[in-house]
């Protein structure tokens, strides 16, 4: 089994409390080992998202990431 499919069976039947518990714990870990499952999730919503999600989602991360090389 892939590390994707683990993580998309360890969630399967999560309601949408239990999502975001998830990702804000994980957001909050700060941990690295987090990342791999952060990164499925957000493959899951880019090939779920329409082209105006994308655009928003990319304007967002390039806002944050110029965000972060200032400062």
């Amino acid at each position: 089994m892939s590390i994707r499919e683990h993580i998309i069976n360890n969630f399967k039947g999560d309601d949408y409390d239990s999502l975001q518990s998830a990702i804000n714990e994980s957001i909050e870990s700060n941990d690295e080992v987090t990342l791999p499952g952060m990164g499925v999730f957000f493959e899951i919503i880019w090939q779920g998202a329409d082209q105006e999600l994308k655009n928003r989602m990319l304007q967002i991360i390039k806002d944050r990431v110029n965000q972060g090389e200032n400062e």
